[in-house]
């Protein structure tokens, strides 16, 4: 009897040191996501800004958050990205871009409890966990080609990434405001026109902006996230400038003269923040103007164009503010060839 006691009280600790060696699994979730289009999370640009707001506020108010990246260009790897993201716990999903526009449609509804912010695109039919957010760019890229032929450029150039709405709306923009500053100062002034087809560096985009500074071009707005890289690269070769978009990227070269921002990184912020607090706002459009006081424009503390003062972009801002300046955008033409002008040749690349 006292062997079998024995035995079944070894037999007992044996299993409890095994069921003491087996670790529960823990999954880890992240409430906050972010879905990278085409572009990186570090194109210094586009993603980088959208994803620093979502950053600043899961750090600020202790959420998990992480972003995905899907595997290729189409709506159903941008669709598995964002059920990727839902599966690992997100509760609010951030999707920068207008390549988002299919796949967003169907996750709102596929996800009615997760929270969705589509930004730089709208849709016909809007559902309460889905806030869309469009940017005046062509506010900026106005300022921008505006600033730089006052400041005295006359060959400039514009290379954007893809011939998506936001490019097109910043580029119509730099060609009505470099046009509109022409006139006033009643001189003639050339610009080169291209989308390079990436939001990425590319050796092929290095050589071409090396071949417009060979052949001129003073400045050459770099409207495309990653391809800023080429684009600088190739200014610091020819000893020629560089103007950037979205957000300051007066950081990245002496060759930045200005930059043609918007807010991203606020408006994520603002919107993680709604949802946490229990204050979301969905199922609308959000327009982000210089009427509106959401910051598009310039940022003139970094801004080095000589001969551009504050008091010229404080007057202009006004102007924009008042909507007294009438700016194309990509629904109004085309193609940049078609924008009218008067004191421009403009030379559309294909």
């Amino acid at each position: 009897m006292k062997k079998l006691l024995v035995l079944i009280m070894a037999l007992a600790l044996v299993l409890g040191l095994a069921a003491c060696g087996e670790k529960e699994e823990v999954v880890e979730t992240f409430e906050l996501a972010l879905i990278t289009d085409v572009g990186t999370i570090d194109d210094k640009s586009f993603n980088q800004s959208a994803w620093e707001g979502l950053e600043a506020y899961a750090k600020d108010a202790g959420l998990t958050y992480k972003y995905y990246q899907p595997t290729e260009k189409s709506d159903d790897a941008y669709l598995a990205a964002i059920a990727l993201a839902v599966e690992g716990g997100a509760k609010f999903v951030v999707c920068p871009g207008s390549l988002f526009e299919v796949s967003v449609g169907q996750a709102q509804t596929l996800y009615p409890d997760v929270k969705f912010v589509m930004l730089d695109v709208t849709l016909a039919e809007i559902q309460p966990n889905l806030l869309t957010v469009l940017f005046a760019d062509q506010e900026s890229g106005y300022a921008a080609g505006y600033a730089a032929v006052k400041g005295g450029y006359t060959k400039l150039g514009f290379m954007g990434g893809m011939a998506v709405p936001a490019v097109m709306r910043y580029g119509y923009g730099f060609v009505a405001g470099a046009d509109a500053a022409a006139k006033e100062l009643g001189i003639d002034v050339e610009m080169k026109y291209h989308y390079t087809g990436t939001f990425s560096e590319s050796p092929e985009i290095l050589t071409l902006a090396g071949a417009w500074y060979a052949d001129g071009t003073e400045v050459i707005f770099s409207c495309g996230g990653g391809i800023v890289t080429s684009i600088l690269a190739a200014a610091d070769a020819a000893e020629k400038d560089v103007i950037g978009v979205d957000t300051d990227q007066s950081g990245l070269s002496d060759r930045v003269v200005t930059s043609a921002v918007k807010h991203l990184s606020s408006t994520v912020y603002a919107a993680a923040e709604a949802y946490h607090k229990g204050a979301w706002e969905g199922g609308y459009c959000k327009q982000v103007t210089a009427a509106n006081g959401a910051g598009t424009g310039l940022p003139m503390a970094s801004t080095k164009i000589e001969g551009f003062t504050q008091e010229m972009y404080d007057a202009l801002y006004a102007e924009l503010i008042a909507g007294t300046i009438a700016i194309p955008v990509d629904t109004d033409y085309a193609s940049a060839a078609d924008i009218p002008v008067t004191n421009t040749t403009l030379t559309v690349v294909e």
